[in-house]
């Protein structure tokens, strides 16, 4: 905001050591008491304040303004004298004019102390990070008003250590922050902002009974989003648990071979004639009807070691399988690399540049270490896919069908045809993924029940936490609130916390969060 022009007059102005200097006073104007707003005249003194302004040319701008001191004439004020102050220029015990002020506070929010005093360094206007901390403290928040559907969520302040955020779902501002997540903290503040109607939430017990206590009649919602992830986590837990299972993704499962009478083959490296004496050793001791811990004892080894050697059928199961070697950039050549040393071609800077002209961009040592077992007589070593993870066949499972690759597809139909577990782990995700896209929460009850039923104690683990929340569980079925807000808000306090290098106590990301969600909405 401009000051007005009638209220000031420009005497001077020069530049003096690289600064914009300009000498002004006010004009003889009347000016309203403070207090009881009756306009005075009358001159008491006059004195001189040194206010610095935005930059002008690339250089610091100084203004020296002369204003007076009036008597305030009102035999009801209690004030007997009073500062003139000029709009859009002065603000009581000010030392920045308004605009700059403005500049410093918005530092301040967009980019936090060191950023802040950078940036305002590059405006000519110095300051240190501890001065723009403090503006920014200054500031006040905006009211909070009573929200009709609220989110609340968690978040990690550091280590262990969690804060709490509360979001208006329908302005979509985040209202408050604090350290911890206690239910009696979340109950006193809805006792001190009733009205809320629904409050938006994930499966936190503790969240749970803070709503219960502190707005019982608030219609509570347990997050889609959330119902997803559990479910996500407990299929990613049964996939480990049936780990053995996962190599049928890649490949047919082989039939085990018979048992035979005759001796392994023979070791040959120093790591499979280890295994192998070892072993030995294990199955001789084995035989003396000794306990595990007594034999690891004698032989000064872990006791999961010995376990491991007395159950194993044959030494090479015990043996550290290389795992398979990832596909590279050498791959589809390799076939090629083949060809041209059968046909008598053993030098591998020429087939370097063989393929280098059909396009190979890599290294001339990788095709050396390439042909490598072709000079002794052994096959090139081509790529094997590796069994996924248990992470990966979550995934695979909790994703939608037809969003699935081609590969994944085929690898998930190999999985679950040879693991009977995981595939009805499988029909049982796509049954609640069919009620949360109906958004139809009657099979609910079956579908707890079959999960009950299903012998695996991770989904009944999973069955017996949401009965417990089983009304918040169908409202986040069947309406459309969600913490959709929550999670984009926390995102963006992560990247206030790591703008401010973790180091941010709860009171200032407390003002960030909420100023940079009002600016956001201000100057979108």
């Amino acid at each position: 905001m401009s000051p007005h022009l009638d209220a000031v007059r420009v005497e001077r102005v020069w530049v003096a050591g690289g600064v914009v200097r300009i000498a002004a006073r006010t004009s003889e104007l009347m000016v309203a008491c403070p207090d009881c707003r009756c306009e005075s005249t009358r001159v008491h003194s006059r004195y001189s304040r040194t206010l610095a302004d935005v930059a002008a040319g690339g250089r610091p701008v100084l203004i020296s303004l002369a204003v007076r001191r009036l008597f305030c004439d009102s035999t009801d004020c209690g004030r007997r004298t009073f500062a003139e102050q000029v709009e859009g220029l002065t603000v009581r015990y000010q030392r920045r004019s308004p605009l700059l002020q403005h500049l410093v506070e918005m530092a301040g929010v967009l980019l936090a102390g060191r950023g802040g005093a950078r940036l305002l360094r590059i405006l000519k206007t110095p300051l240190s990070r501890t001065s723009v901390l403090f503006q920014l403290m200054r500031m006040g928040l905006p009211p909070v008003a009573t929200p009709r559907v609220l989110g609340v969520d968690d978040f990690a302040l550091y280590a262990d250590v969690y804060g709490t955020l509360l979001v208006d779902a329908d302005t979509q501002l985040p209202i408050e922050l604090w350290a911890g997540r206690d239910a009696e903290q979340l109950a006193s503040w809805l006792r001190a902002h009733p009205g809320v109607e629904v409050v938006c939430r994930d499966g936190s017990l503790v969240y749970r009974q803070g709503i219960t206590e502190g707005a019982p009649d608030a219609v509570q919602v347990s997050d889609r989003f959330h119902l997803w992830q559990g479910l996500s986590k407990r299929v990613s837990d049964i996939a480990a648990a049936h780990r053995d299972c996962l190599a049928a993704a890649v490949r047919e499962p082989e039939p085990a071979p018979p048992p035979s009478d005759e001796p392994c083959e023979a070791a040959d490296t120093p790591a499979r004639r280890h295994a192998k004496r070892l072993f030995e050793t294990v199955q001789g001791y084995t035989s003396t009807a000794r306990s595990l811990s007594a034999i690891a004892r004698e032989l000064g080894l872990n006791r999961r070691t010995v376990a491991k050697y007395a159950r194993a059928a044959c030494w090479q199961e015990c043996v550290r399988r290389t795992p398979p070697r990832r596909s590279t950039s050498l791959d589809p050549y390799l076939e090629y690399l083949r060809q041209r040393w059968e046909e008598g071609e053993h030098t591998a800077t020429v087939l370097h540049q063989e393929i280098a002209a059909k396009g190979y961009g890599g290294h001339y040592q990788r095709v050396k270490m390439a042909i490598a077992p072709l000079r002794r007589g052994l096959p090139i070593d081509t790529p094997r896919e590796r069994p996924p993870s248990p992470r990966q066949v979550a995934r695979w499972i909790t994703t939608t069908p037809p969003k699935r690759g081609l590969h994944p597809a085929e690898a998930l139909r190999r999985l679950l045809e040879h693991c009977p577990e995981l595939d009805q782990t499988h029909t049982l995700v796509r049954q609640f993924a069919a009620m949360l896209d109906a958004r139809d929460a009657a099979p609910l009850p079956a579908w707890l029940d079959q999960l009950a039923a299903s012998g695996l104690s991770a989904l009944a683990s999973l069955a017996k936490a949401i009965r417990e929340d089983q009304p918040a569980v169908v409202q986040g079925i069947t309406t459309p609130f969600n913490s959709g807000v929550n999670e984009g808000r926390i995102t963006d306090l992560k990247l206030q916390k790591r703008i401010m290098a973790g180091r941010a106590g709860v009171p200032l990301l407390r003002h960030r969060v909420v100023l940079m969600a009002h600016l956001r909405r201000r100057y979108p």
